[in-house]
């Protein structure tokens, strides 16, 4: 069936648990994971309060920590599973979670969904969904 699963996180609890099951589902299926997280680019002004730096060379350190801690959980679950992880810079991350799926041959990306309905699903969209209406590879998602 599936022999390599992509699993995106964003280091949320709802993304722990996609990681969990898919870990799972990878054992059942005798398949390999990659697990990628995204983060966004260097700029001079930043909106999230955790990337604020004065150079790039900060920058750099401080986005590496962050994949580090975003990729831990990923790895504690990994045993008996053929895994890989790998952190992304980029300014869409549903892009480059397609972009890493294809680039690394995986045939199913594993992802959680925040659940957001109604207006806020419609104004605010979300990462999986923007992979399910762009990606061509198979795609789970787990609430």
């Amino acid at each position: 069936m599936y022999k390599h699963i992509l699993i995106p996180t964003d280091g949320s609890a709802l993304a722990e648990q996609a990681i969990t099951q898919g870990f799972t589902l990878a054992r059942t299926l005798n398949a390999k994971v990659t697990v990628v997280t995204v983060v966004p680019p260097f700029h001079v002004i930043a909106i999230e309060p955790m990337v604020v730096t004065t150079t790039r060379e900060e920058y750099d350190k401080d986005i590496a920590a962050l994949a580090e801690r975003r990729l831990a959980m990923p790895r504690a679950a990994a045993a008996g599973v053929v895994y890989d992880d790998v952190y992304v810079v980029a300014e869409q991350p549903w892009a480059a979670i397609i972009e890493t799926a294809r680039n690394r041959g995986c045939d199913l990306i594993m992802m959680a969904s925040h659940g957001r309905k109604g207006v806020s699903a419609l104004v605010l969209g979300s990462e999986t969904t923007k992979v399910l209406t762009h990606s061509k590879i198979p795609t789970l998602v787990c609430r």
